[in-house]
């Protein structure tokens, strides 16, 4: 394993997301809730490298996520929209070649991500206002994500979560 991706992943001590797949820790929880177990703010920072396997599978959430690039090598976020359409978005260092630092993916939006091929990891965090849920998430099949998205297969065939329960766990 990469050196420096080792001292990432013992310095915030990230773990497998279950259903999504990422390493990720929870960086923050707001004191207060909004409802019973429904925080007013959550933030996490997470990781995508090869060695430990790290992506984020097709996903979506019933809140806006901001997502925050901190450093390493550009990642890729695909979008598959409710109206159809699909957008690539990449989040990296480089202003000049289009990436951007932060990113909003609009609640109800299909989203993956991925670190963009040849790099070594991507680190970054997301941000949520009112707080992540597990009831806000729901995983991306590859059967239901191709039925709206055909012409997205490629990706759908490498980053849809695996038939059955798509929630995640409490």
């Amino acid at each position: 394993m990469d050196i420096a991706v080792q001292a990432l992943i013992d310095r915030y001590q990230l773990k497998p997301l279950p259903v999504e797949g990422t390493l990720f820790a929870q960086t923050y929880r707001s004191a207060d809730d909004l409802a019973p177990e429904r925080p007013v703010s959550t933030a996490m920072i997470g990781l995508y490298c090869e060695e430990p396997r790290s992506h984020s599978l097709f996903h979506r959430l019933t809140l806006d996520e901001i997502w925050h690039f901190y450093g390493g090598d550009p990642l890729r976020l695909v979008l598959l929209k409710p109206d159809g359409s699909a957008e690539n978005v990449i989040l990296g260092p480089d202003h000049s070649k289009g990436h951007y630092v932060q990113f909003c993916v609009s609640a109800g939006v299909w989203q993956a991500g991925e670190m963009l091929p040849g790099g070594r990891y991507s680190l970054y965090g997301c941000t949520l206002a009112p707080g992540w849920f597990p009831e806000c998430f729901e995983g991306g099949t590859r059967s239901q994500l191709l039925a709206s998205h055909p012409d997205r297969a490629a990706d759908i065939e490498r980053l849809a979560c695996p038939e059955g329960d798509s929630s995640m766990p409490h």
